[in-house]
């Protein structure tokens, strides 16, 4: 017998970014919510915020404690540091051209979650459980969560934020497709000596890019990514050897460069989950998809799941996780999930290919949308706010 239950009509499985929105956002459109998750260590990753997924932040009231701690992306490059026969033309792409700011907000993980954290505690229908899932029960009308202590959360749907090794997803049965990619993505924060000026730039080279991207003041992020060699090689590296190597990487754009402590380290791959909502569970962020860091879309993927579900849950307050409200997530989800992953798969798969017509591909799109005003313009709006994944949230409607 478990020491003590709690029944919710929602209870959300982790307690990263993706869930805490999930679970702020189902709250706000006034449903009960338990957050199951042991709070999570410090991260020193950081995330390019869509325009978009600043509008559900503002509308859930965590931006304003976000925006000092970020760097608006204004304007995005893309050079061709590739040494092959054919290299694509350099690319600007500037917000300003489609009415924004920036197209993105630079900030580090640690005060994204910190305003989540501080938003949640304040909801009345909120409720956190400071502890992790050992095991999730479904059964026709409900779904049992068994936390690490013995404690038994009772809900109508769960939704399963809990990463790769998704405990909610394999109660549900959900099978996963993966593709692993010969890559390893090295993320570091960095102090430099010239201004950013609100610029991210991308370096592509044989093995993936190599990408800025602008953080409050002079600092920036940088995701490497690298064959599985280097990466063990620039790992050896540290303090001035390290620096230099970056800063020969970054072609000196950024001046003299200064790895600040911790970096991260992630094998390239892909998955994704078949359904993303079975059997009174819905899937968000990793639990559905995962991306290499390519591109700015694995964790804004993972805040339109949380607006979707969210929205539709608003939708079934008496029964959130009946089969006409799961099966309308898992439909409106699917386009958005599985076109940025080709996207992204694509363009990885470019990078990596010495076959010389898919250079010329490569080379000749980029020319195409750095020419064509108008076909560049509705790109980037695309790539900032999908017209087929626009939950309220994320157009800054409030869900209640």
């Amino acid at each position: 017998m478990a020491s003590s239950e709690l029944a919710v009509s929602v209870a959300v499985v982790g307690g990263g970014p993706s869930g805490l929105t999930a679970a702020l956002a189902i709250a706000s459109a006034g449903l009960d919510v338990a957050l199951v998750a042991r709070r999570a260590p410090p991260d020193n990753r950081t995330t390019a915020l869509l325009a978009s997924s600043v509008a559900a932040l503002e509308t859930l009231g965590v931006w304003h404690d976000c925006r000092d701690h970020a760097a608006p992306l204004a304007e995005l490059r893309i050079v061709d540091a590739t040494h092959r026969f054919w290299r694509a033309p350099e690319a600007h792409f500037k917000a300003s051209e489609i009415g924004l700011e920036a197209f993105a907000w630079n900030i580090e993980n640690r005060n994204l979650v910190a305003a989540l954290e501080t938003k949640a505690a304040t909801m009345p229908n909120l409720q956190r459980i400071e502890d992790d899932a050992a095991s999730v029960d479904i059964r026709a009308d409900r779904v049992s969560i068994r936390t690490a202590t013995d404690r038994i959360v009772e809900a109508k749907l769960a939704v399963g934020a809990d990463g790769r090794n998704s405990v909610c997803r394999s109660a549900a049965g959900i099978a996963v497709d993966s593709r692993n990619y010969p890559q390893i993505a090295l993320t570091y924060n960095i102090a430099h000596g010239r201004p950013h000026r609100d610029i991210s730039t991308e370096f592509h080279t044989e093995h993936g890019p190599f990408t800025t991207v602008p953080l409050p003041g002079n600092r920036s992020s940088i995701v490497c990514v690298v064959s599985e060699t280097d990466a063990g090689h620039m790992q050896s590296l540290s303090g001035s050897a390290l620096d230099l190597e970056l800063e020969r990487r970054a072609h000196s754009i950024l001046g003299k460069m200064r790895a600040e402590p911790g970096h991260g380290v992630f094998p390239l791959a892909v998955d994704t989950a078949r359904h993303f909502a079975e059997k009174r569970v819905a899937l968000v962020g990793e639990a559905a998809h995962r991306f290499p860091p390519i591109g700015a879309q694995g964790l804004n993927l993972g805040l339109r799941d949380a607006a979707a579900i969210a929205e539709i849950a608003g939708d079934f307050p008496d029964d959130p996780g009946v089969p006409e409200a799961t099966g309308r997530y898992d439909r409106e989800r699917r386009a958005d999930i599985l076109s940025r992953t080709f996207a992204v798969d694509l363009m990885n798969r470019s990078l990596l290919s010495d076959f010389l017509p898919v250079q010329s591909l490569r080379g000749l799109g980029l020319h195409v949308l750095n020419t064509i005003g108008p076909l560049r313009r509705a790109m980037m709006r695309e790539g900032v706010m999908p017209r087929a994944a626009q939950p309220r949230l994320m157009r800054g409607e409030a869900l209640s």
